[in-house]
């Protein structure tokens, strides 16, 4: 039995119908970077086709299911790494005092193969500190499968100050990249993120953008410190948010390996990219934090298959504090159900024939890479951050995020929409108070986290 192939015609007249007297051009959307949204994409919009698969066996676990792990107490860190991998999670990600001390880090990872579990570090300004902890841990072993995450310029960006100007700190970071890469020349080096623009109500061209300059600011920094160009591509990991609007979050993921092999490319060296994903906690809500599991389940579905390589999910309670043990167990289970079950990693690139995610992958490419060229002409990332120009781009986008949200044309569920009146309560860790930067030498205007949920949460009380 054949079906009639409607034509664009017929689509129109019946889309005529449906929208009775408003006009077909109010279907057309512009995004926070002015990029169009159609609503039908098809063959003879002339789209490029897209292939841009992760570099995994299908046949196996398709991606790398990392845990964040957070505390200052070696034996409960220790607890929750083991718990992790023996749960399911191939590698963890560890933030939190115990990082940076050589001897809480080894009583921290008892029990871990490094040469089988991957350790990666949110470390931020401390960074090298808890590179060195690590290596010492790993004590030599060339198959330690380690993941420095060396990322000051987003640490800087996101706190506003530290105790030395940003270049003594990226020159740090790179000399302590040099110093562990021969040892481990298997080893993540640098994370080059867009997470403190996205946290910040930033748009996905201007994070994207972000983690590019941040990628060619490492590389230089690496070479200046005595690093081959290919080692120091290779020792590049891109860092990226995905959240519940998972059609632009997985082509984000998709465009930032098309704008990584541009940039591998003008080195001479064109290396296959390493994306980790990271799901976003501008999206989470605080007071109900219940509807987070659905976001994050969203979020982690956008990472797998928009073909991140890592991917990282929050737990479900990290607005109201650190996640307890019931939340880590959600976060991990989660991306089980998604590789196991819904077999999201079967195909090598799901995305892959849809006019419309081609032709989104490709704008978000362009608009990411037109932003790197632009914080290039204003003396690099660490100069536009000095002189403002980066927040000042990124603090007009938050204002026209916030405001979509306080007109009612974006809802958040069990915030602005179907609001639960008597939510149940999620218990969460303690923490310790954060602590404020020393700025004696370098102080930037900071690209704050901020979260859509919090100003209705605040009125709500």
């Amino acid at each position: 039995m054949t079906f009639p192939l409607p034509s664009p015609l017929d689509w129109r007249d019946s889309a005529r119908k449906a929208l009775k007297d408003r006009p077909l051009e109010s279907l057309i959307y512009l995004d926070a970077d002015h990029l169009t949204v159609r609503p039908l994409y098809g063959d003879a919009t002339g789209v490029d086709p897209i292939f841009a698969p992760r570099p995994s066996d299908a046949d196996g676990r398709a991606w790398d299911l990392r845990t964040l792990v957070e505390g200052e107490e070696a034996e409960a860190v220790n607890a929750a790494v083991l718990t992790d991998l023996e749960g399911g999670a191939a590698s963890v990600l560890i933030s939190g005092g115990v990082a940076t001390d050589t001897a809480a880090l080894a009583r921290a990872l008892d029990g871990v193969a490094l040469e089988l579990a991957a350790v990666a570090f949110d470390a931020g300004l401390e960074g090298p500190a808890a590179a060195d902890a690590l290596a010492a841990v790993a004590k030599g072993s060339p198959r330690a499968k380690l993941a420095f995450h060396l990322d000051p310029i987003s640490a800087l960006a996101e706190v506003g100050g530290a105790d030395r100007p940003l270049t003594d700190h990226l020159a740090e970071a790179a000399a302590c990249a040099a110093r562990h890469a021969a040892t481990y020349p298997d080893a993540g080096l640098f994370l080059a993120s867009g997470r403190v623009v996205h946290e910040a109500g930033g748009s996905a061209a201007q994070e994207l953008g972000f983690a590019a300059a941040s990628a060619i600011a490492c590389i230089d920094a690496a070479v200046d410190a005595g690093l081959s160009v290919e080692r120091a591509l290779s020792g590049v990991v891109l860092g990226v948010s995905v959240d519940q609007t998972y059609f632009d979050a997985l082509a984000k993921v998709r465009a930032l390996r098309l704008i990584w092999k541009t940039i591998s490319g003008a080195y001479g060296h064109e290396t296959p990219a390493v994306i980790e994903a990271r799901s976003s906690r501008r999206m989470l809500a605080a007071r109900d934090p219940w509807p987070n599991l659905l976001r994050l389940t969203a979020a982690g579905f956008a990472g797998a298959v928009g073909g991140a390589d890592v991917v990282v999910l929050d737990g479900f309670t990290r607005a109201s504090g650190r996640p307890d043990t019931f939340a880590r167990r959600q976060a991990r289970n989660t991306q089980i159900v998604l590789m196991e079950e819904a077999n999201l990693g079967r195909v090598d690139d799901p995305a892959a024939g849809s006019w419309f995610l081609d032709s989104r992958t490709h704008d978000l490419a362009r608009a990411g890479w037109d932003e790197a060229q632009r914080i290039a002409r204003e003396g690099g990332l660490i100069a536009s951050l000095e002189g403002g120009a980066v927040q000042s781009r990124v603090a007009a986008a938050r204002t026209a995020w916030l405001v979509a949200f306080a007109d009612g044309r974006h809802q958040i569920i069990g915030v602005t929409k179907y609001v639960d009146p008597d939510v149940r309560p999620a218990p969460v860790e303690a923490a310790p108070d954060a602590t404020a930067p020393t700025a004696t030498r370098c102080k930037i205007a900071p690209l704050s986290p901020v979260r859509a949920a919090a100003s209705f949460e605040e009125a709500a009380q």
